[in-house]
């Protein structure tokens, strides 16, 4: 399984990407660009949270 962490930089790799795309795809007047770019955005911010995840319980694991 991937660790928490590595869902984090994947996320934020995808974030990033997908924010390029959409600025890009903005001024080139690309809609499926700026399309594609947002979902990327969204999944990076999902993969993220799914890190944040695993570190709660993670920590709450080592806590018991």
């Amino acid at each position: 399984t991937m660790s928490s962490t590595g869902d984090k930089v994947k996320g934020m790799a995808n974030e990033a990407v997908g924010n390029v795309k959409q600025g890009v795809g903005k001024a080139t007047d690309n809609d499926k660009l700026q399309v594609e770019g947002k979902i990327q955005e969204k999944k990076g911010e999902a993969q993220q949270e799914v890190g944040k995840a695993k570190d709660a319980v993670k920590n709450t694991v080592d806590k018991a």
